[in-house]
């Protein structure tokens, strides 16, 4: 019989059939299985399933200690000694001697100089110097796992993990058959240690099949509706514990009720009864995690709370790093935040990207429960204005990377980063600022990312981002006229033509104020669009000449000369081939990098109007493949489109020989027509998830 029979049958254990094959398989072989993982994913459920089962297949006994709620003064071995049923007094006098030496402050009294969790860097092995004590207490337990074929379960090891890692070693010294499971947050870090780590349960399994964490919440709410059920484990990230909890709340709602608010952002504070306090809600479960770690990781797990995606080490530094807490302790703090399963590793270090060769840093993830539970100790404390700030400006720092990296040799390289960073970039963008410095912030990242909103195709992003923004920040400043331009930018290419020309003519009196002559040839540039979305190629030329002519200062910032040129060639097309052609030449030959492939498709493009229209299809075939998979190397949907629409143009004219259309024909990339044509998806590239 086990030792907690007493409380009654085990809840079914969802969706652990390979961390319960692993357990199984190692118990037979390894002194020592530790099953690591964040509170409430479930670590002691399936410990004691898995010992109920070999157990009862081989016979024996557990012997089970609850390490965090079950200890008194007598400390761990005392506490063993007890469940084995050897209350002997010399035992307990034995084993009260060790844990006054290796007792944690939060179970016993604490040792001088010692200090406080489990999340510094004190090796357990240290405490082997110590003199052997408790030597009879240890012997006798040692013979009665052997005559009872005990294993021994030190479940939540946490608040002892010291002592636990010591009292392993030495009874595994003196009785060296024996087995001994353990749980916690963090692993004991022993040689004779397996490792079975526990994740939260998957929500679904791809194609629309629900996972076991659907299948947990549905065995507490009955029939009901799967999308619902999806809903609620996707915001409660298939935490076991917060799916208990939250089943708990339909007794006084209902699953639609429960749905809207666990999807609603805000801390989830559910509650509902439990066998210990710690998991009566999220926030007491990680309150007890909390109270083991380090001042210093404390600091830095609350001010982590700010970052609502993955990120890497350096924007955790950038968010942690104050007075309290030195740049050199970030890291440290870290990595002991993943083994004691408050951080995850999303990525670990040592990969390389795979389009530069460098060398990639690991990246980490507060999941949301640590996440709401940090963000109420920074809200405490009064440090959330300070960490929110820093967080903006490390994202506006990262905005201008990427903007210098697209002009530099590989553009999808500041495509990796906007893409690594989305969650962050967007959180940065969205959230309200705090002052007028902290909107300009907000506002530069809006700037910076210029790129992305215009010419890898989230035109209607940006503009809205540009527009709530621009509101935020009233101050004539040449950031101010930069996001202007911008802004009539990208509704000049989203068609809202009388909105851009008035944009365009607010940034023409900044520029003008600032005297910025890069800002007056941007202008021009996107004037010579509005033209050729009106079918005025004349008046397109003329601008796109005069923005040609323009030598930039800035070449870190809008499309340049070298774009100007290229669309210049693509208005000369119907009208002069030699022209065009020389302007898609110049076009080239003033490019930042051989890797412009934004420039190189759209030349590419220009080529292909212009052999079409002078009657060579088959070049035009040619330059029109090239520009479509230079294009699908950045993106920008309603390019793709219309080079496609072309193509098949050209196909079927050199298929059946029939004569070229000319520049009527088929509409160029930006006058998408045709019945059943939706503008808005076609026009702005849409986000393919969150």
């Amino acid at each position: 019989m086990t030792a907690w029979a007493e409380h009654g049958p085990l809840p079914g254990v969802v969706g652990r059939a390979v961390e319960h094959e692993q357990m199984s398989g190692l118990l037979g072989s390894a002194p020592l299985v530790t099953l690591t993982g964040g509170p409430g994913v479930g670590k002691s459920v399936l410990a004691r399933a898995v010992l109920d089962e070999h157990t009862a297949r081989r016979g024996g006994t557990v012997v089970r200690v609850a390490c965090w709620d079950g200890l008194t003064e007598g400390g761990l071995l005392d506490a063993l000694l007890r469940a084995a049923g050897l209350p002997d007094a010399a035992h307990r006098d034995t084993a009260r001697a060790l844990a006054h030496r290796t007792a944690h402050p939060c179970v016993s009294k604490p040792a001088r100089g010692r200090a406080a969790g489990p999340a510094d860097d004190r090796r357990p092995d240290s405490a082997t110097t110590a003199p052997p004590t408790g030597g009879a207490a240890l012997a006798a337990l040692g013979t009665y796992c052997r005559q009872q074929r005990a294993t021994v379960l030190l479940d939540d090891c946490d608040p002892v993990l010291d002592e636990c890692a010591l009292l392993v070693r030495r009874l595994l010294r003196a009785a060296p058959g024996l087995r001994i499971v353990a749980t916690a947050r963090h692993a004991l870090g022993l040689a004779e240690e397996r490792v079975v780590r526990i994740a939260p349960l998957p929500v679904t399994l791809g194609e629309g099949i629900a996972g076991p964490a659907v299948e947990l919440l549905a065995t507490r709410t009955g029939p009901a509706a799967p999308e619902l059920l999806v809903t609620v484990c996707q915001a409660l990230e298939g935490s076991p514990l917060a799916i208990a909890l939250a089943a708990h709340q339909l007794e006084r709602m209902s699953l639609p009720q429960l749905a809207a608010q666990v999807g609603a952002d805000g801390a989830l504070f559910y509650s509902g009864p439990a066998a210990t306090v710690r998991h009566t809600s999220l926030y007491a479960a990680h309150a007890a995690g909390y109270a083991l770690c380090s001042p210093t990781d404390r600091r830095v797990w609350a001010r982590l709370s700010v970052l609502p995606g993955d990120f890497d080490p350096w924007l955790a530094g950038c968010v942690c790093t104050s007075s309290d807490v030195p740049a050199g302790a970030v890291e440290g703090a870290l990595e002991r935040l993943r083994r004691a399963s408050v951080v995850e590793c999303v990525r670990d270090a040592g990969g390389v990207h795979e389009d530069t060769g460098a060398a990639l840093p690991p990246r980490y993830r507060l999941p949301r429960a640590a996440r709401d539970f940090g963000r109420t100790q920074l809200r405490e404390a009064g440090e959330e204005a300070a960490a929110l700030r820093r967080f903006r400006q490390a994202c506006a720092a990262l905005a201008a990377e990427a903007q210098i990296a697209w002009q530099g040799p590989n553009q999808q390289v500041a495509m990796r980063l906007v893409e690594d960073e989305q969650h962050n970039l967007d959180a940065a963008l969205t959230r309200p600022p705090q002052d007028a410095e902290d909107a300009l912030s907000a506002l530069e990242i809006a700037v910076s990312l210029w790129f992305h909103w215009a010419a890898c195709g989230f035109r209607h992003e940006g503009r809205a981002h540009l527009d709530r923004l621009l509101l935020l920040s009233r101050e004539d400043t040449a950031l101010r006229a930069r996001a202007l331009w911008l802004a009539g930018y990208l509704a000049a290419q989203e068609q809202a033509l009388t909105t851009a020309e008035e944009l365009l003519r607010q940034a023409w009196t900044a520029a003008v104020m600032h005297a910025d002559s890069d800002g007056l040839a941007r202008i021009a540039h996107v004037h010579g669009v509005l033209a050729l979305y009106r079918s005025d190629p004349a008046t397109a030329v003329r601008c796109l000449e005069e923005a040609t002519r323009h030598r930039s200062r800035d070449p870190w910032f809008g499309p340049g000369p070298a774009h100007s040129g290229a669309l210049l060639a693509i208005a000369l097309a119907p009208l002069d081939a030699e022209r065009a052609r020389g302007a898609a030449r110049s076009a080239w030959e003033e490019r930042h990098s051989d890797g412009d492939f934004w420039l190189y498709s759209t030349i590419l493009y220009a080529d292909a109007l212009t052999e079409r229209a002078h009657g060579e299809p088959a070049a035009a075939l040619r330059a029109c493949r090239k520009a479509l998979v230079a294009k699908k190397l950045v993106g920008d949907p309603l390019f793709i489109a219309g080079a496609r629409n072309m193509l098949a143009g050209l196909r079927r004219a050199v298929r059946d020989g029939r004569p070229v259309p000319g520049c009527d024909g088929d509409s160029p990339w930006w006058q998408r027509r045709g019945p059943g044509v939706r503008p808005q998806s076609f026009f702005s590239r849409l986000r393919a998830g969150p």
